[in-house]
């Protein structure tokens, strides 16, 4: 038999393979794509760090519930993992929620854990969105799938530095000495270093007169208060956590210490429900510069609306916002790609643009370095124990109220 073949045999046999391909080629295409996005949600929710964590994993949680009711539908697989506030573990969960399949990680409120986190994510080409952690480095090692919808430490001191300027405005309380008191964690270390650089730009009415650092995990801090106290400082200036911000205040109370003012210039802790729940009346009047949640925006009503319904009794507040503007990030990139793959993902979300959102500050997007520089911190002051926005005025929801009375008259 001959193996030559005709020409019109080749077009036909030719023909009938583009049929083939023309035929299957979108059916395995539709295949291919993803029915659900696996966002893999990792926060410290055992630990000293727990209620931190526990508070970004309800934002994560509702998200899905909102972004329907914004027309940002998308089936979303949460995908949940537990640091128990340390770095080691943060790192191990971290591969392990890849190896199970996770599209995407989002986490982890603590700067060390989050560092960890990221070489993860990098090693593994997986996008990972910084919810909350402040350290810059995690933003400066060229990483090409970490993104930060969160300031940097020095982003944190410029806008607290500023912001304290005007509450002195504001309030006609000028000190003129500060006692700087910090924790001793990456997050701690990292706000130190950038107070001692940036302070001396900011021409400051004060003079921070002795820095003092602790433990996060301290039982105790009466040595610590006892030291600054006899400073005599007019002002405390504490990078805190939460149970330490807690320890801090009792200590006070405790030596009666009264400064006139205590002003965070960007920390958690005393913005937190269990700082509340724990002190009573005196958690009010403590002042905080941070980023918060722009309470006149659409977007916050409807998150709160849902927050309320879905957790009685807890407060809303930063980790909440920031921990569903990541997902929003994640679901907004995975909607335009329409894949799951790392890559992808990782193109699309470093072309978001989203003006219209829950926390203060412009567009939500990220520059060359994954790193969105449009957040901006408004100051909280503790009243009827709640944070309320008291400045910038365009979007306040109380009077600041200064100096602090003493903890006898509250």
């Amino acid at each position: 038999m001959s193996s030559k073949i005709t020409r019109r045999q080749f077009a036909a046999s030719a023909a009938a393979g583009a049929a083939i391909v023309a035929g299957t080629a979108p059916f395995n295409i539709i295949r291919a794509q993803p029915k659900a996005l696996k966002i893999g949600s990792i926060h410290p929710r055992s630990g000293f760090q727990a209620q931190l964590g526990i508070a970004c994993q309800r934002g994560i949680d509702i998200a899905p519930r909102v972004l329907k009711q914004l027309g940002m539908a998308a089936e979303v697989e949460i995908m949940n993992a537990d640091t128990e506030s340390n770095v080691d573990v943060a790192r191990a969960r971290a591969e392990k929620l890849i190896n199970d399949g996770a599209n995407v990680l989002i986490g982890a409120f603590d700067s060390g854990q989050s560092a960890a986190i990221a070489q993860v994510a990098e090693q593994k080409g997986v996008p990972y969105i910084i919810n909350v952690a402040a350290a810059p480095q995690i933003t400066e090692q060229g990483y090409k799938f970490v993104f930060r919808n969160f300031p940097t430490a020095p982003m944190l001191v410029g806008d607290g530095l500023n912001l304290m300027k005007g509450v002195f405005e504001k309030s006609g309380i000028t000190p003129k000495t500060a006692v700087f008191m910090h924790v001793n964690d990456t997050f701690g270390q990292a706000m130190a270093g950038a107070i001692k650089a940036m302070a001396p730009r900011f021409n400051l009415p004060f003079q921070i007169v002795e820095t003092i650092a602790y433990d996060p995990q301290a039982k105790d801090l009466s040595v610590e208060i006892a030291k600054a106290k006899a400073t005599g400082a007019e002002m405390v200036m504490p990078v805190t956590r939460l149970n330490d911000a807690i320890l801090m205040v009792r200590e006070m109370v405790k030596q009666r210490w009264e400064p006139k003012i205590v002003m965070s210039p960007g920390a958690p802790g005393f913005y937190e429900n269990q700082f509340y729940k724990t002190l009573g009346r005196f958690s009010n009047y403590m002042i905080t510069n941070v980023p918060w949640y722009n309470p006149r925006s659409s977007i916050t009503q409807k998150l709160l609306d849902e927050f309320t319904k879905s957790y009685k009794g807890e407060l809303f507040e930063l980790n909440v916002g920031f921990s569903f503007e990541a997902v929003m990030v994640a679901v907004d990139a995975f909607n335009r790609a329409k894949s799951a793959d790392g890559k992808a993902l990782a193109d699309a979300i470093r072309m978001t643009k989203i003006d219209n959102h829950v926390m203060a500050g412009g567009t939500l997007q990220f520059n060359e370095k994954g790193q969105n520089v449009n957040i901006k911190s408004v100051t909280l002051q503790n009243l009827d124990q709640r944070p309320k926005v008291v400045l910038p005025l365009d979007i306040a929801e109380d009077n600041l109220l200064l100096p602090m009375p003493s903890w006898s008259k509250r």
